[in-house]
Order: structure tokens, then C-alpha cells, then sequence
């Protein structure tokens, strides 16, 4: 025999250094650390809607009878529904396995190898894990102490070469919206802009309107928040029409599933239902929002999306974060530029906003102390 082999050189080399992206654990995983049932878990770190998908999605899929053949290479019916969702034309949706899929064939389509992008942190951090994975050279721009964009220094950017910048509207984790003239300026150079809203449905304000207008603007969508689908991977993006071409030939084929294909169609004919918990999600965010604001510990900010960042005020947000989690509430904390001494809250039922409250007016101003 041989010397045994060892594939690892072989590895492109930036790919094998790189830092992973953390997501968060799943209930069942936290349930079995904390060693309690996963029903007590109350989970408000992943931004995941706590009142589920439209009913309607259990029967579409319990009554669905072609799991067994693959699902239609071009998804015409599901993208015909989305875009008469969003008000685009068919031939400018592409679906894909969350919308962090769209995000990655974004960059697949204009980062290469020693490409400078920009990004806007704090942000989400898939933008910086696909930047390393295309082995751009990443200009970081940092926000304003409100979290909103630093729009000089992003034009210097995107004038000084970077080709790509992603924008997440709201932002996650500030729960801040930036305006249209701001996009407005960013469209303005010759880079493309990838804005994300994974959120806007809780916000009311969406620049799909403006792809159609704009060579150089995608815009990711995904059900797993407003549809409360996370489980199903089921994302799309708006495209300007030339572009969607050119990702029908470059994508992988039936990126979506039958399963993800139908519950997408039963919640778009289930939009009264899906809005109605929209709106209380919404006003539990506000309500949350002024409860939070009534300790002297933490500064809640504003937001527009189904989450509120908290900066934590003598106590380390990571020991918040742990105590929280001894009591079976999940929460997730930050300690990074922009979000030092950080935890964000995903707005669940009043019950779940309650529980918090509690935990943390238990803890009071001598956490980790």
C-alpha cells in the first residue's frame, strides 16, 4: 500500500484559513443542554415567528402527493405567485433555499477572487462569511452611532473600486430601515447593491419597486419570518430581468423544494391570517419596546423589524444572555464593534415577552456582579 493520503492540500487555501459563520442552535439542542422539555424554551434568538406558518401549510403539505418527482426546474407557479406578491414581473423572481442562498449567488455572480465588496456592520454577518468565501477583500464601513449608514464613507467606497455592498433593511441586528434617497446615492455608482429584507414585512417599506428601474439593485426575500417558514428554506430575490438570466444558468437545479414549493403558494392564499399576526407582532414590539425602556440597565433600541437590540449598561450582556438561558429563555448577545455590551431579543407572544421581563427585573442592575 501507499503512503496514506491527505486531501487537506488541496483545499483552496483562503477557504481552509477562513472563520465560520455561528447561527444559533436549534430548540431540540438547547432543550437537551438545559436538560428541559422543548415546549419550556422560550426562543427569542433566532428571530423566527412564535406564531407559526398559516394553517393552511400543514394541509397543502399532508395532502401533497409528488414527493416522490422532482419539482419544476423553472418554478413557474410558485414565481408567478411571488411576484404578483411583491408586484414584479415573473421572469425577475428567483426562489431559492432562503433567501442566504440568493445572498451567496449574489456573490457568486460578481465577487472574484482579490474583488473588493463593502459592508455596513453591524449587520448581518453572512455578508462578511460570503465575502471570505469568494475571497474578496472586504472594506469595512462602520455605522453612525444610530446605526445608520455612513453614507459619505460608502460612496468613497464604491468610488475607490469596491464592485459589491450589501444592505439589510431593516438592518439586523439595530432594527433601523434606511430611507430611498440614500439607496437612491448608492445606485448612483457602478456597483451593485443587494439590499436584504428579510424584515420588511414588518416594517411596511420594500424598494422591490425599484429593481425594474435599477441595472444594479437585487433585492433577497424570504418567508421564513413574516410566514414563520424558517424550517422550509424558503427564500427568493427580485432581480433585474438580464440578471435573472444569467442565474438560471448558473444556479444549481431544483434549489427548491416540493415541500418549500408548496407551503410558499398555501401562505400567499393565507395572507389575512399571516398579516393579522403581523400586526400583533408588531404591537408586541412596541409594548415590549416601552417595558424594556423601563429599566435603567438597558437602552432598547427602535426598531422596525420583529426584534429589539438592547445595549446592556454595567452588567456584561454575555452573563444577561446565560442567566436568561438558566431560566429556558433564549436570547442572543453581542460583543463586537458597533454592538459592544449587546443583547437582541426576538419579539414572540406577549407570554414569551413577558417571561423576559420578569427574568430581567429579577436580575436587576447586579448581573455579574
Amino acid at each position: 500500500m501507499g503512503p496514506k493520503r491527505n486531501a487537506l492540500h488541496l483545499v483552496r487555501r483562503h477557504l481552509a484559513a477562513m472563520p465560520g459563520y455561528k447561527p444559533m442552535d436549534s430548540i431540540d439542542v438547547v432543550a437537551r443542554d438545559l436538560g428541559v422539555a422543548e415546549e419550556d424554551i422560550v426562543k427569542l434568538d433566532g428571530n423566527e415567528n412564535q406564531y407559526g406558518p398559516s394553517p393552511k401549510v400543514a394541509e397543502a403539505l399532508g395532502g401533497f402527493g409528488f414527493y416522490h418527482l422532482y419539482p419544476d426546474p423553472e418554478q413557474r407557479r410558485v414565481r408567478e405567485a411571488v411576484a404578483a406578491y411583491v408586484g414584479a414581473d415573473a421572469s425577475q423572481i428567483v426562489m431559492g433555499n432562503g433567501s442566504d442562498e440568493l445572498l451567496s449567488i449574489a456573490a457568486m455572480l460578481f465577487l472574484s477572487p482579490g474583488d473588493t465588496m463593502a459592508n455596513a456592520p453591524p449587520t448581518f454577518g453572512v455578508y462578511t462569511f460570503l465575502g471570505h468565501v469568494y475571497d474578496a477583500n472586504i472594506v469595512q464601513v462602520e455605522r453612525n452611532e444610530d446605526f445608520g449608514l455612513d453614507l459619505p464613507a460608502l460612496e468613497r467606497a464604491l468610488d475607490d473600486g469596491a464592485k459589491m455592498l450589501y444592505i439589510a433593511s431593516p438592518n439586523n441586528p439595530s432594527g433601523n430601515c434606511f430611507p430611498r434617497d440614500q439607496l437612491e446615492r448608492l445606485l448612483a455608482h457602478n456597483a451593485m447593491i443587494v439590499v436584504d429584507e428579510a424584515y420588511a414585512e414588518f416594517s411596511g417599506e420594500s424598494f422591490v419597486d425599484m429593481v425594474t428601474e435599477h441595472d444594479n439593485l437585487i433585492v433577497a426575500r424570504t418567508f421564513s419570518k413574516w410566514a414563520g417558514l424558517a424550517g422550509l428554506r424558503a427564500g427568493y430575490a427580485v432581480f433585474p430581468a438580464a440578471l435573472a438570466e444569467i442565474v438560471w444558468n448558473v444556479k444549481v437545479p431544483f434549489n427548491l423544494t416540493v415541500a418549500a414549493e408548496q407551503a410558499i403558494l398555501a401562505s400567499l392564499e393565507d395572507r389575512e391570517w399571516l398579516n393579522e399576526n403581523i400586526a400583533l407582532i408588531v404591537a408586541e414590539r412596541e409594548r415590549l419596546f416601552s417595558r424594556l425602556m423601563g429599566l435603567p440597565w438597558l437602552r432598547p433600541y427602535p426598531s422596525q423589524a420583529n426584534f429589539i437590540l438592547c445595549e446592556v449598561r454595567g452588567p456584561a450582556a454575555k452573563d444577561v444572555c446565560d442567566r436568561l438561558a438558566e431560566q429556558g429563555i433564549m436570547v442572543r448577545y453581542f460583543d463586537s464593534p458597533g454592538l459592544r455590551n449587546c443583547i437582541r431579543i426576538s419579539v414572540g407572544k406577549p407570554d414569551h415577552s413577558d417571561r423576559v421581563l420578569d427574568a430581567l427585573k429579577g436580575m436587576g442592575a447586579g448581573v455579574g456582579k
